[in-house]
């Protein structure tokens, strides 16, 4: 799988994952300096099952955790992974 990028502009933000021409994402917006809103994750189908969305998902928290930010899960993939995994409780309201 590739790197993950991520990019930010004004309150806007997304980590992209880029493989074999199609792009997966994970879409956020800033609300404050220590809070941000989940809104959507997509996955194209050829990514399907190949653990990207995880992967995006992973990040985000990584990088929550590294700024003191916390998420708030408004999308529903990033939601249902944060009550799947509750080593990442510190970082989701």
């Amino acid at each position: 799988m590739s790197d993950i990028t991520r990019e930010v502009s004004g309150s806007k933000g997304r980590y992209v994952l880029a493989q074999d021409g199609a792009e997966a994402e994970l879409t956020y917006s800033i609300a404050s300096h220590h809070l941000i809103i989940a809104d959507h994750t997509g996955v194209p189908d050829v990514m399907r099952s190949s653990g990207a969305g995880k992967a995006l998902v992973e990040r985000l928290v990584a990088d929550a955790r590294a700024e003191g930010v916390k998420i708030v899960p408004l999308c529903p993939f990033v939601k249902s992974l944060s009550r799947r995994h509750p080593e990442w409780a510190d970082v989701f309201q």
